[in-house]
């Protein structure tokens, strides 16, 4: 695509606002800025669109989201009078231009003559994932870039068993995207004609009754919740996010009276001024947390991100505090309470099912493996574990418990086919007060579970590939990585590489190659002779690689150890 023609169409087009004219205009210098901008559509995968907010079709704006919208709805369309009548349900986050961006997409919908339900306000993405199924829509909008920095806004879009859109109809909006113009001048209706139509339909409070009612039935352990009211003390910040009414009512409803609301935080705001990047992932952003919990000698801290899908946790340490316990660590602490609990109360199931994706802690194969659970694991995204959901309902074989993966995404129960920030906040609160009334913390329960599992470590570390040529230098990393491939790492052997994207598995010590049976997927998979596993990832949203390293040991030390060599080796590939 020629970025100074599309440039030079968009400052001529009539269809531009003066405000888009003017920021263009701005640029004119700019060769790179407008290459930028100009040179390519946002790819629309099965996660929908994520970009930085601005003029250009590689940007999010008002037209892309038009454009993008318009090619939705006539694969709606080609579906039937049925699927139209379904209509789709939108939803955002508090982000700059979110509820504009919103209310965009649902009166192009309208002016299509597809039912559209419109939230009144910003709800976290899992209620977005579970109205969908109890509407019956045939599919779903949700407006956010989820942890992204302020600049960033995004376009996911659901489908009608609630999961992201399947990469056959993604595949059908991307081609409809490709064949109309991104300053086309799409229709749209006005948003009173639409709702005495029937068209628009504002939902709200029905809804997240009827979502809060599904997340509470998903307790394990109320009763220790409400033993410890008086003495447990969580700490909660929604990162100016959607979790900001939902979680703290929920956390009341099981019980705890001593929560403390991170109050500069609890403002929704989309230019998330009291963090550098809203994502609960980082430490940094729990500062204004650790304050908090501090003055009032809490015992937890949790964050969500601003689309409230995430869960980060803190939990005070024997030096009294505030450590950080990683995404793979949460995730098996959650497996490992709801075995336990079910055991104890005389619930568990010999068809239990869990899902967790490849870069996900190994722990997991082994509580599984030692408790006769069934463990699916799925590729990276969420998108898969609400698929493999699907697949075992339909199957009829195993019940679903719970699905999570490494980047600190969690889902408990099947309401949803999203990870869940809400009903999260509320397991690790119950799992924290059960602990409690055994005489330990969080990090006495981290121990225990390796002692009687192995002891693993995970390392995840980002190569970000900024600029115009970024995502040719991932390309060009990955293919070097299949023509010559790397037979051990740090001195230690590779057994096996499953690639991904060509399907295949190559045993090094047999030369013995088989069909790896997936979706097509950019990962390469190390398998090495210790028992620990390299990873390499490119991102589907942001210009970086990611690196993975499951390792165990004889114990903890070793296995970090471990962690840093393979850590050091990939890197020095890329």
């Amino acid at each position: 695509m020629d970025y100074k023609k599309e440039y030079e169409k968009w400052l001529e087009s009539s269809v531009l606002d003066e405000a888009s004219k003017e920021e263009l205009l701005n640029i004119k210098d700019d060769e790179e800025e407008k290459e930028y901008r100009f040179s390519t559509l946002m790819d629309f995968g099965t996660a929908g669109l994520r970009g930085i907010m601005g003029a250009g079709i590689n940007m999010m704006n008002v037209y892309t989201i038009k454009h993008t919208t318009y090619s939705l709805g006539k694969v709606i369309l080609d579906l039937g009078d049925d699927a139209k009548s379904k209509g789709v349900v939108i939803s955002f986050d508090p982000r700059n231009h979110s509820r504009e961006f919103a209310l965009t997409a649902a009166l192009i919908l309208c002016a299509l003559g597809i039912r559209t339900y419109l939230f009144d306000d910003i709800r976290p993405t899992p209620e977005l994932s579970f109205a969908i199924r109890e509407l019956k829509a045939i599919s779903g909008i949700n407006i956010t870039a989820s942890h992204n920095t302020k600049e960033y806004n995004g376009y996911k879009v659901y489908w009608e068993d609630g999961a992201q859109m399947p990469p056959d109809m993604a595949d059908k909006v991307h081609e409809n995207m490709k064949d109309t113009d991104v300053l086309s001048d799409i229709d749209t209706m006005d948003k009173d004609i639409a709702l005495n139509k029937g068209l628009l339909n504002i939902i709200g409070e029905n809804i997240d009754n009827a979502y809060v009612e599904r997340v509470l039935n998903e307790s394990e352990y109320k009763k220790y919740t409400k033993k410890y009211c008086d003495d447990f003390k969580l700490v909660y910040t929604p990162f100016h996010g959607c979790g900001y009414k939902l979680v703290p009512l929920v956390l009341r409803k099981i019980g705890l009276k001593n929560l403390i609301l991170v109050e500069s935080q609890m403002l929704l705001d989309g230019n998330f001024p009291t963090v550098k990047s809203p994502n609960p992932e980082n430490a940094e952003g729990f500062c204004e947390a650790i304050k908090a919990a501090k003055k009032n000698h809490a015992d937890l801290i949790i964050g969500t991100d601003p689309d409230c899908d995430r869960v980060g946790v803190m939990a005070k340490n024997k030096n009294g505090e505030y450590e950080t316990i990683t995404g793979n660590q949460i995730g098996a602490l959650i497996l490992n309470y709801i075995i336990k609990s079910k055991k104890e109360k005389g619930e568990f199931e010999e068809n239990f099912a869990v899902t967790k994706s490849i870069v996900t802690t190994n722990i997991v194969d082994e509580i599984c493996k030692k408790n006769n659970v069934k463990l699916y694991d799925v590729l990276t995204g969420f998108k898969f574990v609400g698929k493999k959901i699907k697949e075992i309902e339909q199957e009829n074989k195993y019940k679903f418990i719970y699905g999570f993966e490494e980047s600190i995404g969690y889902l408990k129960g099947s309401y949803a086919r999203d990870k869940d920030g809400v009903v999260t906040s509320m397991i690790i609160a119950e799992m924290s007060c059960y602990y409690l009334d055994k005489g330990m913390d969080l990090f006495d329960a981290l121990e225990d579970m390796y002692k009687e599992y192995g002891y693993y470590d995970e390392l995840t570390e980002s190569v970000y590939m900024q600029g115009l040529d970024g995502a040719q230098r991932m390309k060009e990393t990955g293919e070097r990585l299949r023509e010559e491939p790397p037979y051990d790492f740090a001195g230690t052997k590779v057994v096996k590489v499953r690639d991904y994207l060509n399907h295949s598995v190559r045993d090094l010590t047999t030369g013995e190659v088989t069909k790896l049976d997936e979706v097509s997927s950019d990962v390469l998979f190390y398998e090495l002779e210790d028992g620990c596993d390299v990873i390499y990832r490119p991102s589907g949203t942001e210009p970086k690689v990611k690196l993975y390293i499951l390792s165990k040991g004889k114990d903890i030390k070793e296995a970090k150890e471990k962690s840093e060599k393979y850590i050091k080796a990939i890197k020095a590939l890329i």
